[in-house]
């Protein structure tokens, strides 16, 4: 009885595994042909964003004379690096880079530090006009930059500013701020109150608690912005080529339009050999602090 039990066991068990054998295979087969719609669509949408960089990269390569003779889409001929050495040297981009970081780096330093004290003390703080604050701040947002470049360089030029990097740094700091301040305002909203009242109750200060407690918890929203800034800052080209008057002070983006030779023709070569630099440099960065960027974008759309 005990043998015939098991042998009906054993009977029902292999007709129920039986017909599921195929059923895994056959899920993924239906998975893999919803899911192909989106990897086709990515895939288009990567080749769309990398094409052009890859074509630029190829293009630093080349020769004027394949630029001017060759299709646009074909390859360099040999792979040499004479145009980056030529963008180093003729060019003047070490230079260029160098003024790049020299304004960055401070420009940015200033706009993440009182951002960010800005936003604690007009969000976490309790005093008598934040909100009136809040408003002229926002209100900064709302006037185009190109409308103050004027005054801006009347009044560098009266103080004697304008032979030197300092008006690139304060103009960046200045025009940086109220995004940077509503930003971290609101990163500052979605953290309870209750954590800064706790603080309060057992006798920290509120400087002690911007440093203790602000700070670490603003650490992937401070980073997001301070890259936001740094893009901004590195990329602009309208306020400085405004206010540096000498080619020894040209940041990267106002470097890059001397690239010609005495007769006024572009050096496509150097000039796609620079721009390659300058754009692999920032994907590097962008690629590497993906994650922390996205953490800092998210930090602030939810409610803690």
């Amino acid at each position: 009885m005990t043998e015939t039990q098991t042998l009906l066991n054993a009977d029902a068990v292999s007709r129920k595994t039986a017909p599921n054998a195929g059923r895994p295979v056959g899920r993924q087969i239906l998975r893999a042909i919803r899911r192909l719609p989106v990897w086709l669509i990515v895939t288009l949408l990567l080749i769309v964003v990398l094409y052009p960089q890859l074509w630029m990269i190829l293009g630093s390569f080349k020769t004027q004379s394949e630029f001017l003779s060759n299709p646009t889409w074909s390859l360099p001929e040999s792979f040499n690096l004479d145009n980056y050495i030529q963008a180093f040297t003729r060019g003047n981009v070490a230079t260029n880079y160098l003024n790049s970081l020299l304004v960055t780096l401070p420009s940015v330093t200033l706009i993440v530090l009182l951002g960010v004290s800005a936003g604690y003390a007009l969000e976490v703080m309790i005093w008598k006009g934040r909100h009136t604050t809040m408003l002229l701040i926002l209100a900064g947002i709302m006037v185009p930059g190109q409308m103050i470049l004027v005054p801006l360089f009347t009044v560098y030029f009266k103080i004697g500013l304008t032979n030197s990097l300092w008006p690139l740094i304060i103009t960046y700091t200045v025009m940086g701020l109220p995004l940077t301040t509503f930003l971290m305002a609101t990163y500052f909203r979605s953290v309870p109150r209750e954590v800064f009242e706790a603080a309060t109750m057992d006798g920290c200060s509120p400087l002690k608690q911007f440093f203790v407690i602000g700070l670490p918890l603003m650490k992937n929203a401070i980073l997001t912005i301070a890259l936001v800034q740094f893009f901004s800052v590195w990329n602009d080209l309208l306020i400085a080529l405004t206010f540096t008057s000498k080619p020894e002070l040209a940041t990267i983006q106002v470097g890059l339009l001397s690239m010609n030779d005495e007769y006024g023709s572009t050096q496509y070569g150097p000039l796609f050999a620079a721009i390659s630099i300058n754009i692999v440099a920032l994907l590097i960065v962008f690629v590497f602090l993906n994650k922390k960027i996205m953490a800092g974008m998210a930090a602030g759309s939810v409610k803690g």
